[in-house]
């Protein structure tokens, strides 16, 4: 079992207001107005230190929690404050000449912030992370000011949720005298931190905030600096005529010195996304998710109707961005969950006081479902838990009801550690796996809860379940449905939460969503996520589960720091679908020149996952990571990831260098389906760069005639763009087929199509060597995602090649696209400070582990000789050396699309 370090108690802390009169007579009609985090009764009678206990010389009038619905804590401060406004007269210190009633309604003024008077309590200083982020963007716009170029310069920020982007970006702003500055985004929710910022920061005390339902531009002070907030949906949707908003004229009339892009992974500049524009609601943001496609490096912001002299791109996701190679290593800043962790654990108290302390460290729980409960909803195919078919529900509001709500039931009951039979490891143990709602360690933490559902109805199918009478223990939560129009759409969504967390340290809920407030809203008091939906996307799965990593903390007494959330959790019950998320995420986001394994090992240091596989919990470490992560990828979808449209470029500026090349293009048009391609992309760019210069110089000013002749333009350009694209696609889709088909696992796959099988790649792709030297070099194959789809396949592979202990390739180095890795890296990376021993135990270090034992076996399925013989005949036959033998390798060939699973060999395992 976990050490109690997973689980720490809260402290015991209870922020309150208190007003009480004493019988001096000094004080007669004056009341003393307080703050304290104790016992009321045990702070006020402290002020009294030479009475006897029996004696009372005091009166407590009012006592009421400091705590606001979103969290935040007040001090008694603004209360004096609202009492000298008010003419109840205070003779110094903390005494008012008022009534309780006057201390009530100060109270609530403070609480609700009703009334309209600015309040700027926030002074913190950048943390170096931010400063540096800052620092770096400014010295690159000025970089590029300097060379005179005509693009306007864009820099992104990598940076995790938590990281203070909006506050980050106003000190960038604020650094280089900027005094418009447009914030756009998809997600309108995160208007409340942009606006919090702003109003409350005292960096910012001359600037104006407008959004849609506050000040309006036109009364602003043009003199004074104007931060103007919207979504794309409102500001840049168009009207029915197909014309930009008229009462947001304006936006495109100004001249902005900064326009910011917020939640750029939802990719809202796309092509594909704008009809979204005037229609998108928060309804779809699965829609946004899943569907909004990213097809190469196309990013281009000239079709805005905007002037800018600076963009600025925010995202804590950016895993399409970076894969596209939209920006190049200059133009981006990264700070990763493990870079947090990883400076606060490294700050030393000669530092000053620890900026990062109180941002809480994430703990995974991911669970097993016990046989009984998940058979209902058992694929056969993948033999993984479907969430999405177990949550499934039907009806509206209150007649919602899951389909299989038995089942549910018994994971409610789980839930509870009621439904978990006793085994023979719990019994050796002397002790249960963790569960939320029985172990009294995460009981204590768990107060409020964001549970993450597939639907609609299954968030009002489960508030109907949660309320029956058999599940009594949840009746002493407030539940929150926040789905479907009913919840209010944009930052509408969130009051309603908030409102039901009043004093949030002393009540409890649970928030059933299916995608509203899972994107750049804060809600401090929660502290746990249950991952219940079938979410694929790393990008969603982890903005969802950083919604509870938001810091909360209150001030004792004496003025310090007290943390209210050390550790925040997510849960999860679909546990290989977990751990890909875990992997996928860590891999993908880190930038830095390391083995998967080790990106693996330095995020789970600091978000360590704890795994229930029915019969006990235990940390896992980062090879078990992946390899359940990749044990359950099935063949075909290994397959998908060579179907990848970014795996190739096909932006203009790639297509303008493959046409100036005539061998290039005399290269792929000896690729079946390449004839017509030096007219397709003129076509291209012909079309798409006179369209682009059409839409810049009449914006708004075309004719009906002109914009169905565009439309239909627009339409060419794009079909013969996506034709293209799929056709080298196809060409990339012959790759593994060729990695199956070669003996050489250990050298890079560029080595070893340019130098050591050119024949047998040019059997198989139709490419002779030097023609794909020319492709590479004008850029049209992403290498990044080429070294992970390679790794992937590599690590599919592996149970293919080992049988009873005997590994032919054991010591030897992986090779990847164009890079390689040792066998340490890629199996074995030690992690000197986060791996532990088989048993358990901490290593020290210069220790080195051994290979931890999987925690799913893969047991191989064709023994190395069996393979070795199909592999060699297979090859012989592409050469011509041998006779046709293996119709299936003829059939992978010819479907090009490398359906592993369907072609393999009886009892393969490739």
């Amino acid at each position: 079992m976990p050490s109690q370090d997973f689980f720490p108690q809260r402290p015991d802390s209870h922020p309150s207001i208190y007003a009480y009169k004493d019988t001096n007579p000094n004080h007669n009609g004056l009341l003393k107005v307080g703050y304290t985090t104790r016992d009321v009764e045990v702070r006020v009678c402290e002020q009294f230190p030479v009475i006897q206990p029996e004696e009372r010389p005091y009166n407590i009038v009012f006592a009421e929690s400091a705590v606001r619905d979103d969290g935040t804590v007040f001090l008694d401060h603004p209360l004096h404050h609202w009492l000298e406004r008010h003419d109840h007269e205070g003779m110094g210190g903390e005494w008012f000449r008022c009534t309780p009633d006057d201390v009530r309604a100060a109270w609530v003024a403070v609480r609700d912030r009703t009334e309209n008077v600015e309040e700027r309590d926030q002074n913190f200083k950048m943390r170096p992370e931010q400063a540096e982020a800052v620092r770096r963007t400014r010295e690159y716009f000025e970089s590029v000011n300097a060379e005179g170029s005509k693009r306007t310069p864009k820099f992104l920020w990598n940076a995790k949720m938590r990281f203070g982007k909006t506050f980050a970006s106003y000190e960038l702003a604020k650094s280089m005298g900027m005094s418009r500055v447009l914030v756009l985004t998809f997600k309108p929710a995160v208007q409340s931190a942009w606006e919090e910022d702003l109003n409350r920061h005292v960096d910012f005390e001359d600037w104006q905030f407008v959004c849609r339902e506050g000040q309006q531009y036109e009364d602003c002070d043009p003199s004074r600096p104007i931060v103007c907030f919207g979504s794309f949906q409102d500001y840049l949707g168009l009207d029915s005529n197909g014309n930009i908003k008229a009462r947001h004229e304006w936006v495109r009339l100004t001249d902005w010195d900064l326009v910011i892009f917020d939640e750029y992974h939802f990719g809202a500049w796309r092509d594909s996304a704008r009809k979204l524009f005037a229609s998108i609601g928060e309804d779809d943001e699965k829609a946004i998710h899943e569907d909004v496609k990213v097809t190469g490096n196309e990013q281009d912001e000239t079709w805005l109707p905007i002037v800018t002299k600076y963009f600025l791109f925010l995202s804590g996701t950016p895993f399409r961005v970076l894969n596209s190679g939209e920006f190049i290593k200059e133009q981006i800043f990264n700070w990763t969950y493990s870079d947090e962790q990883a400076a606060k654990a490294a700050w030393k108290p000669s530092q000053g006081p620890n900026p990062y302390a109180s941002l809480p460290r994430m703990v995974m729980l991911t669970y097993q479902m016990p046989e009984d409960i998940k058979r209902i909803a058992l694929n056969t195919d993948t033999n993984q838990f479907d969430l999405n078919v177990f949550f499934s529900a039907e009806g509206e509001g209150e007649a919602a009801q899951f389909k299989f709500k038995s089942y549910v039931q018994m994971w409610l009951d789980l839930m509870r550690g009621q439904h978990m039979p006793t085994t023979v490891d719990e019994l050796k143990l002397g002790e249960k796996p963790a569960m939320p709602f029985s172990d009294v360690r995460l009981l204590s933490v768990l107060g409020h809860t964001l549970w993450f559902l597939p639907n609609v109805a299954s968030c009002f199918a489960m508030k109907n379940l949660l309320m029956e009478r058999q599940n009594t223990f949840f009746h002493d939560y407030h539940i929150n449905v926040c789905a479907g129009s009913g919840a209010g759409i944009g930052l509408a969504a969130l009051p309603p939460v908030q409102k039901s967390m009043r004093d949030p340290l002393e009540s409890e809920s649970i928030t059933l969503s299916c995608g509203k407030l899972t994107t750049g809203v804060t809600v401090k008091p929660w502290t746990g996520v249950f991952m219940l939906s079938n979410v694929k996307s790393a990008e969603t799965y982890f903005q969802t589960a950083f919604r509870v990593q938001s810091p909360w903390t209150v001030k004792d007494d004496d003025g310090n720091m007290q943390i209210v959330k050390n550790e925040c959790y997510v849960f999860d019950f679909a546990l290989d679908r977990a751990l890909t998320m875990v992997s996928d995420y860590s891999t993908q986001l880190s930038t830095e020149k390391k083995g998967p394994e080790q990106k693996v090992g330095d995020f789970i240091r600091f978000l360590p996952v704890l795994a229930y596989d029915g019969s006990r919990m235990k940390e896992i470490n980062a090879s078990e990571i992946l390899d359940i992560a990749m044990a359950g990828t099935s063949a075909t979808l290994l397959a998908k990831r060579w179907e990848s449209a970014l795996l190739v470029n096909v932006d203009n500026d790639t297509l303008r260098r493959l046409l100036a090349n005539d061998e290039a293009i005399n290269a792929l048009m000896s690729i079946e389906g390449f004839r017509s391609l030096n007219d397709d992309i003129k076509t291209i760019i012909n079309k798409s760069e006179a369209i682009k210069k059409v839409k810049k110089e009449k914006g708004d000013n075309l004719t009906q005639k002109e914009k169905k002749q565009l439309t239909e333009e627009e339409k060419e350009f794009k079909s013969k763009r996506k034709e293209i694209q799929e056709k080298l696609i196809k060409f990339a889709t012959r790759i593994p087929v060729f990695m199956y088909l070669t003996d050489y696992r250990e050298e890079t796959l560029y080595d070893v199509i340019t130098q050591l099988e050119p024949g047998l790649f040019k059997k198989v792709t139709g490419l002779d060597v030097s023609d794909f030297n020319l492709l590479v070099s004008l850029g049209m194959f992403n290498s990044a995602l080429m070294n992970d789809a390679v790794y992937k396949f590599r690590r599919y592979e592996d149970a293919s090649l080992v049988y009873t202990g005997i590994n032919k390739h054991e010591g030897e180095k992986v090779g990847l696209y164009d890079t390689s890795l040792s066998n340490y890296d890629y199996l074995y990376a030690k992690q000197q400070e986060s791996m532990v021993a088989p048993d358990g135990s901490a290593l020290g270090n210069g220790a080195k582990a051994e290979a931890p034992s999987p925690a799913v076996a893969v047991k191989p399925s064709v023994k190395p000789s069996a393979l070795s013989v199909s592999r060699s005949t297979a090859k012989a036959t592409m050469l011509g050396e041998a006779p046709l033998k293996k119709d299936w390798v003829v059939g992978v060939l010819e479907s090009h699309n490398v359906r592993i699973a369907d072609r393999r060999p009886k009892g393969g395992s490739l």
